[in-house]
Formats: structure tokens, C-alpha cells, sequence
């Protein structure tokens, strides 16, 4: 199947061994394009009943959302459209919510894709997390350029982000369940860390200060009070080989809390790569961070391996698909093992629309279906481990 664009571009140390972060390219929807998705969500909610053994239903049954992010052409692809409606039960915008989609000029709104979005899930009785309000990437050209040449100074940055995530925020206000208030901040082995294990040279850190991480929580309970706020980042349940990066956002959260910060969640991106062996103590870190009181979700999950091209992503060995299976069910039973995990998202549900291949050469079919559309191994995994998880897994602490 031909690809009819692309869930994200990823960003970032792309040379390392260590699972690189999910940034996205952005892509403003037209508004005729807003309209067939909005056609396509209500044809799919008029459809019918959601199948007993899909991943949503099965997953209900412990109080989980499982979840997928997606692109407006999803909801314009019938096909797509009806595994978007009937799969999942929460769902992200793959970069409708970003800054440089929402203003891309200054005082200029498009919130064509984002009300799109939103119209989807309550058409089809899921739930959105918001995706992203704080971040280093996908800023507008207009903000990044007054910053550079210094006709924005560190005040009125500072008032900006603030009017954003008020402006954002407030326009959804009790219509998101989750949103990521702050993506990627934390240092990785690469980076040049603050004594809080932050990214030094991040755009907001390096501009504002460590301190305006805790105020965008702040702003965003602000404009809802009843949104769950995360911080979400990659390589924070151990997908590194190491915990150092668990480390720091397990003492962050600690700190933000001891201040009466409002951060309720801790959202682990959870991109794997079978080359690199399953992050063993991803359990335990996420029932490590429900010990501080947090909620914890897996945000981004995929799973990517070598492949013959990026087109027909067909894996190069013979094993990866069962390797890819199991690297899938081991991230689902972490979550299953903490009550606190509320939610399992994946980061695109087919390989048509990754962003895996377009960022690590030679690397794709990361998703739970292939490029025709068709259901993997890795599918049929989760759906008996959600089937068995009815039998004992705990209910999660949600309220949902």
C-alpha cells in the first residue's frame, strides 16, 4: 500500500545505540480535508458495535485504554478510519496540537486538525491525550526566529508559552483526559545535563530557566483543572540499558511534587528496537513512579527492526517478527503489572505511517499492522494478553 503520509519524523542522536525521541513533522489540514475526516468519523460511529476482541474491548475489562496516535489522513481512509474508531479508546493527535500547527503565525489560529481530532473520539466514545503544549520541537518559524534575533526577549517569551497553553488548554477544556504538558526535557547520555538532570541547551531551559517547567504544569491546571498532566519522555523505564534517565525524572517528580507542582502522570514514550534486547526493568520503574503517587502511561509504544525498505518493510530476518511479538507483550505486561499504568497509546497504528523508516536507515515495521493494513503477530500477542489479563491482572486506579 502506497504511504499516505507519515505519522512523525523522528529527531535526535540518531547514530546511537539509544532509542532516539518521536518528534513529528508537522502538517496544518485544509479544511476540506477537515470535513471528510469529520465524514468518515461519523459514518464509522453509525457503524456499530466495537468487537469484542479488539484491543479496546479487551482492554477495558481492567480499566486500560489502549490507545493510538493519529494523522488526519486516518480518519479520512475508511479502512483506517474504522481500526482507528473500533481499536482503540483513547487517541493522540500525531502533531495537530503542536505549536507551529495550532499558530503557525502569530495571533493566526488553525485548529482544524485539533477540533477534527476531538470530533473523532467523542463520535466514537473515546478519550484524547493532548499532545504537546511545552516543547523544543515544532515551534512556529515566527517565535524561534524572534528569540534568535532578539526581538522576543526572555519576558515575553515567558508570556507567550503562558497565553499558549492557557489558549490551547482552555479551548479544550473538559474535552482532554491526559495532556503531555512537557516532552523531552530530560538529559540523555549525550546531552549536557542541569543539576536537575534536565536538558542544559533545551530551547525553554536555555531561554527561561529550569523553573519554567514547573510553571507550565502551573498554567495548564490553570486552564483545566480536571486534566491529568504528564511529563513525558523516552528512555525513562530503562530502554537505554541504564536507569540513569529513570534516575532523574524519578527525583524531578519527587522535587515538583514536594513543591505542590500539579504533575499527575508520567508518560514513558516506549519506542524499542529489537537490536537492543527488551528493557528488563521497565516494571519495576513504572510501579517505581506510582510509589511517588503518579499515574504512569505508555505514550509512544513501537517496536522497530531491519527491514528490506522502507516502502514494503518487510523484516530481514526470519526471527524478528517473534522477537517484535515479544518485545510488545513484555511492554503491555509491565503496565498490566502497575494498577497506577492507566493507559497503553501506540505511536501509529500501521507501518504505512511510521516515522520509523524516515528517521533510522534501514529500520521500519514498528507497528501492530503491516503496510497492507493487515494485523502481525505482534497483534495477536497483545490480544491474548489482554485476554488473559481479565483472569488477573489489577483493575487500574483510574478514573476514567
Amino acid at each position: 500500500m502506497k504511504r499516505r503520509g507519515f505519522l512523525a519524523l523522528g529527531a535526535g542522536a540518531l547514530a546511537t545505540p539509544i532509542l532516539a525521541p518521536s518528534a513529528a513533522q508537522a502538517a496544518t489540514g485544509s479544511a476540506g480535508a477537515a470535513a471528510k475526516a469529520n465524514s468518515a468519523g461519523s459514518a464509522t460511529a453509525a457503524a456499530g458495535s466495537i468487537p469484542a476482541d479488539s484491543l479496546r474491548a479487551l482492554a477495558a475489562k481492567v480499566g486500560l485504554r489502549f490507545g493510538s496516535a493519529l494523522i488526519p489522513s486516518d480518519l479520512d481512509t475508511p479502512a483506517y478510519a474504522q481500526i482507528a474508531a473500533q481499536q482503540f479508546s483513547v487517541v493522540t493527535p500525531g502533531n495537530e496540537m503542536k505549536w507551529q500547527v495550532v499558530e503557525p503565525e502569530q495571533g493566526v489560529y488553525d485548529w482544524s486538525g485539533a477540533d477534527n481530532l476531538v470530533a473523532f473520539a467523542q463520535a466514537n466514545g473515546q478519550l484524547v491525550r493532548g499532545h504537546t503544549l511545552m516543547w523544543h520541537n515544532q515551534l512556529p518559524n515566527w517565535l524561534t526566529d524572534g528569540v534568535a534575533n532578539g526581538s522576543i526577549s526572555a519576558t515575553e517569551l515567558a508570556g507567550l508559552l503562558k497565553n499558549h497553553i492557557y489558549t490551547e488548554v482552555g479551548r479544550y477544556r473538559g474535552k482532554i483526559w491526559q495532556w503531555d504538558v512537557v516532552n523531552e526535557v530530560f538529559a540523555n547520555s549525550w546531552d549536557t545535563p542541569t543539576a536537575n538532570g534536565l536538558v542544559s541547551t533545551d530551547f525553554w531551559i536555555q531561554n527561561l530557566g529550569e523553573g519554567i517547567v514547573y510553571d507550565a504544569f502551573r498554567w495548564a491546571h490553570e486552564a483545566d483543572p480536571h486534566a491529568l498532566l504528564v511529563i513525558n519522555d523516552y528512555n525513562i523505564t530503562g530502554e537505554d540499558g541504564t536507569n540513569a534517565k529513570f534516575d532523574a525524572v524519578h527525583a524531578w517528580a519527587q522535587k515538583a511534587l514536594s513543591q505542590g507542582v500539579p504533575v499527575h502522570a508520567i508518560g514513558s514514550q516506549a519506542h524499542l528496537d529489537t537490536q537492543y534486547g527488551f528493557p528488563t526493568s521497565m516494571a519495576d520503574d513504572l510501579r517505581a513512579y506510582a510509589d511517588l503517587g503518579l499515574k504512569t502511561a505508555i505514550t509512544e509504544a513501537d517496536v522497530r527492526t531491519f527491514v528490506d525498505g522502507p516502502t514494503t518493510q518487510v523484516p530481514t530476518d526470519r526471527l524478528a517478527p517473534w522477537a517484535q511479538a515479544n518485545w510488545w507483550a513484555g511492554m503491555l505486561q509491565a503496565a498490566l503489572s502497575s494498577p497506577d499504568c492507566i493507559s497503553f497509546t501506540v505511536w501509529g497504528f500501521c507501518d504505512a505511517d511510521s516515522w520509523v523508516p524516515g528517521t533510522f536507515s534501514g529500520e521500519g515495521a514498528a507497528c501492530l499492522y503491516d503496510v497492507n493494513l493487515n494485523p502481525k503477530p505482534a497483534y495477536t500477542d497483545l490480544q491474548s494478553n489482554l485476554q488473559l489479563a481479565a483472569f488477573g491482572a489489577p483493575r487500574r486506579n483510574s478514573g476514567n
